[in-house]
């Protein structure tokens, strides 16, 4: 099952260090089959406030998106956006194709 790397990122400093880790982490995704399906862009908020970036990666499967999150050569560029950068980041795991809203209940209320 597919699964993701999902970033919320705000307080970027656009500047050397970014643009390094900006050009490196494609080679470090394509070991792992990652590929963007987020990354920042246009945004329509219809609720709450949104001041953050998103990106989200796509992985295969869980255990490819923790493996590249570990993978030497993503460490040896992370601190290029973390010290420049603040936020949030997860590894999660999708839904299947046929997945219903009411499939997380799994026998609540039974």
């Amino acid at each position: 099952m597919a699964a993701y790397a999902i970033a919320r990122l705000w307080d970027v400093k656009l500047g050397p260090e970014i643009k390094a880790y900006l050009e490196g982490i494609d080679d470090t995704l394509a070991p792992f089959e990652g590929k963007f399906i987020i990354h920042g862009g246009e945004r329509t908020v219809l609720e709450g406030r949104w001041t953050e970036d998103l990106i989200v990666i796509a992985f295969p499967d869980l255990a490819r998106a923790r493996e590249w999150y570990r993978s030497p050569d993503y460490q040896k560029i992370l601190s290029l956006r973390t010290e420049n950068s603040a936020g949030d980041v997860i590894v999660i795991d999708g839904v299947p194709p046929d997945h219903k809203a009411t499939d997380i209940l799994g026998g609540i209320g039974h």
